[in-house]
């Protein structure tokens, strides 16, 4: 526990918003960021926000990273020992029509962050990388000393390149940088663009679902709770001198499930759980898409002792009981 305020960037967002409010609950002051933009519903994100203004320590901030001379007064101001770095543009497919975005937020954006965290004397960043970064790879589970260097889609590129310049950044500074490749996170408050959200929207207004490479797919479904007990516990995991790493104080760790999910047993727990029958739309693979997603995550267990666990048929029941509420259907 610590008086010191831990930053958390993208806390208007469905990971931002539950790791913020995980900190809070273990009595640790967060001041969120966020620009709010309108990339999904923003009512989504103020209700997410309205949540934690209700949190006794926590402040927001609202600002967009791109703006480098805001972003340089906020570290200056707070000089932040912690800061957990989850703002980005999402989504695989957007990134093919808006690679402009990408730019803007996941590269000038995370540079203006690492620039923050080394002129400010911060003690360790913990930052979001995705699966997505091991693009064409087939060998499974994927494993965190495999090759990253083919990424398929525009949003994987920046995901790569954020890896690298934070690994840059832990050489030259000796700012300790922790990496986390999230594996297709879901559940309450989730992001509209997403497949589970996108699911069941459908489903409940009669609409077909759309399933690529004809619903072959698999992915490693990782539940929310389980990702911020992930980050609670690494926030004060310093990563030591890593040789694989040029001895830099660097570490990147996967968080999934490790139990890839067959996508047609997804749609039919949500058949189950809305009971109503899903119309089904068999489309063939998309542009930057993969088939399958599987993490090792062994590094994650060995150093903190957790690794995601959720059964995917809570975490699915849970996200529906959520989105009845919320809906009010």
């Amino acid at each position: 526990m610590t008086d010191q305020a831990i930053l958390v960037t993208g806390a208007a967002g469905f990971i931002g918003f539950h790791v913020a409010r995980q900190l809070l609950g273990e009595g640790r002051p967060v001041i969120g960021l966020d620009n709010l933009n309108s990339y999904y519903d923003p009512g989504l994100k103020q209700a997410r926000l309205a949540l934690l203004r209700n949190e006794a320590g926590f402040s927001f901030v609202e600002a967009d990273l791109a703006d480098r001379d805001t972003i340089a007064t906020l570290f200056a101001r707070h000089g932040f020992a912690q800061v957990v770095h989850l703002a980005a543009q999402a989504g695989v497919r957007y990134s093919i029509e808006q690679p402009q975005a990408y730019v803007d937020s996941n590269l000038a954006g995370f540079l203006n962050v690492l620039e923050g965290c080394r002129r400010n004397g911060c003690r360790h960043l913990v930052y979001a990388s995705s699966s997505s970064v091991y693009g064409a790879n087939t060998k499974l589970p994927f494993s965190v000393q495999d090759r990253t260097d083919h990424p398929v889609s525009f949003y994987a590129a920046t995901k790569k390149a954020n890896e690298v310049m934070a690994q840059s950044y832990s050489h030259l500074y000796r700012l300790p940088v922790t990496g986390l490749r999230f594996f297709t996170i879901y559940g309450p408050w989730g992001r509209p663009d997403m497949a589970m959200f996108l699911f069941v929207n459908a489903i409940m207004e009669g609409r077909p679902i759309r399933l690529f490479n004809h619903g072959k797919m698999r992915r490693d479904f990782t539940y929310i709770d389980d990702v911020t007990r992930v980050v609670s516990r690494l926030i004060d995991l310093v990563p030591a001198d890593d040789p694989a790493a040029a001895n830099a104080p660097f570490k990147v760790y996967n968080v999934g499930n490790h139990h890839p999910e067959e996508l047609m047993h997804v749609v039919g727990l949500l058949e189950r759980d809305l009971g109503r029958t899903a119309i089904k739309e068999l489309l063939p693979m998309q542009p930057g898409d993969v088939m399958e997603t599987f993490a090792d995550v062994e590094d994650l267990m060995r150093d903190t002792g957790f690794a995601p666990s959720t059964p995917i048929e809570q975490g699915v029941r849970n996200f529906v009981a959520w989105y009845r509420d919320y809906h009010k259907v």
